[in-house]
């Protein structure tokens, strides 16, 4: 998933680039650019793994239905419950590549934050760059979030919060039954340093295969952001400035998230990390220089094409190099994409036309990021998601040798996988329309029914023979 669940803790400062720097990069924005010469077999490669990128609609509208299921009767367990009263006043806000509209190839991965309230008198104290608080109220209080403070009575445990949001995930389970009676959803693990309760979506047969994995994220709301991020993104100049005033005028997240290391001090084993999901969602719904960008009557633009593009490139690096890239995710590729908009903010620079052309610049960007070991994070510039302590230089390196390669191969990570099988379970029966017939045999098919169809077909093979003779 490419939500900021997936980014590395950060705490390392951005090596500044110089104003002179600056100035030729807001220069370069403005000019008319000249179109690199691009050998055709790549350019058509290119816009037609595009085109592949897009999920099918009738595996959209039954992930859509189910998930959309789990999480309305999830809500109505917690509003209902009375055994915890702070989870009763919650609600959920969807964050995530799929309601950004920019997942790709199938709807398999859902993430969505569950909001809670917080009083409105506490303190929040950095605990590295900007990424990373402790959180405390400013007095006690007698409200239900009193269950999950600290032995002080005034620092709001991380840990206790994300336990109890799996305790009642897990007994909301006992009870709840999927739409589809062929699946069942099942609570994993807790990974170190997630944030998430995550849960995926199995088949009771053939093992228990996964089909959706969703991330709930319990996110304490809150109205006013803390100093080192109150300017807010750089985004005058691309989307204006009344956009970044109404962003201003949002609230801002924080998810119970631990930062990463060894023997870390008893602040950063209950730190909450800040979170902008909602807020890049806007950006990327919102993502033109001018308001009628890609709305029905208005121009339309290659932008959105261009990140699922780039993600689809990390997706397969990150499977061809599993160890040497294991500190690379999606989401270095979308801040990177963030930063490209701010500085080639024009419309016209991402014609549909220009797909080809726009790729590669934004693949170049980020080979340049990794280059120079800077990749600022796009709210808290302070932080560096290509510093050292957490993207090893020699990975950093091994990301631009690789990229170099992909560049002069023509890009062959990018070539279209073989048909992927239809994520619906389809179940052969006089239910089913001839429409909703896979193309090809699919693991999802009951192996049951495959037997008898070999059955019926062997038989009526034997009959034939027996009338010809």
């Amino acid at each position: 998933m490419d939500t900021e669940d997936n980014q590395p803790e950060v705490v390392s400062p951005v090596r500044r680039r110089s104003r002179v720097q600056q100035q030729d990069s807001v220069e370069s924005s403005v000019s008319v650019e000249e179109p690199v010469p691009i050998p055709p077999d790549l350019a058509h490669r290119i816009k037609l793994r595009a085109k592949e990128l897009k999920i099918r609609q009738k595996d959209r509208s039954w992930a859509a239905e189910l998930v959309n299921d789990f999480r309305e009767n999830l809500l109505r367990f917690l509003k209902n419950s009375s055994d915890q009263p702070l989870f009763q006043s919650a609600d959920f806000l969807t964050t995530g590549s799929y309601f950004e509209k920019v997942k790709i190839d199938v709807p398999d991965e859902f993430d969505m934050m569950l909001k809670l309230p917080v009083p409105s008198r506490f303190s929040t104290t950095k605990l590295d760059a900007g990424l990373f608080y402790r959180i405390d109220l400013t007095r006690p209080t007698r409200s239900p979030i009193k269950d999950f403070l600290l032995d002080d009575r005034l620092t709001l445990s991380s840990s206790k919060i994300l336990t109890e949001m799996f305790r009642l995930v897990r007994k909301f389970l006992k009870t709840y039954r999927v739409l589809d009676h062929r699946c069942r959803w099942e609570l994993n693990r807790k990974k170190p340093s997630s944030p998430a309760v995550t849960l995926s979506l199995c088949r009771r047969d053939s093992g228990g295969e996964e089909l959706i994995s969703v991330d709930v994220v319990p996110a304490l709301e809150v109205q006013i952001w803390p100093p080192a991020v109150r300017n807010g993104p750089d985004v005058d100049r691309w989307l204006g400035t009344k956009l970044r005033q109404e962003i201003r005028s949002l609230p801002c997240y924080f998810v119970p998230k631990r930062q990463k290391g060894r023997k870390l001090s008893e602040d950063a084993k209950e730190s909450w990390r800040i979170s902008f999901s909602h807020i890049e969602k806007k950006i990327i719904t919102s993502h033109g220089n001018k308001k009628t960008c890609c709305e029905s009557r208005g121009t339309k633009c290659c932008r959105k094409q261009c990140l699922m593009l780039l993600k689809s490139l990390i997706e397969g690096l990150k499977r061809r190099y599993p160890k040497e890239l294991e500190d690379l995710c999606s989401y270095h590729g979308k801040t990177a994409f963030l930063h490209t908009l701010s500085t080639r903010y024009d419309d016209s620079s991402w014609a549909p036309q220009q797909l080809p052309t726009c790729f590669l610049q934004l693949v170049a960007a980020l080979q340049d990021h990794a280059r120079t070991g800077s990749l600022p994070h796009f709210f808290v510039h302070e932080s560096n998601l290509f510093a050292t302590s957490m993207f090893p230089r020699r990975a950093q390196e091994f990301l631009v040798k690789v990229l170099e390669e992909q560049m002069k191969e023509g890009l062959p990570l990018l070539r279209p996988p073989p048909l992927l099988p239809s994520l619906k379970i389809v179940t052969i029966g006089s239910e089913m329309n001839p429409e909703e017939l896979p193309e090809k045999s699919h693991p999802l098919i009951s192996s049951d029914w495959l037997k008898l169809i070999l059955v019926f077909v062997v038989a009526v093979a034997f009959g034939f023979k027996f009338l010809c003779f």
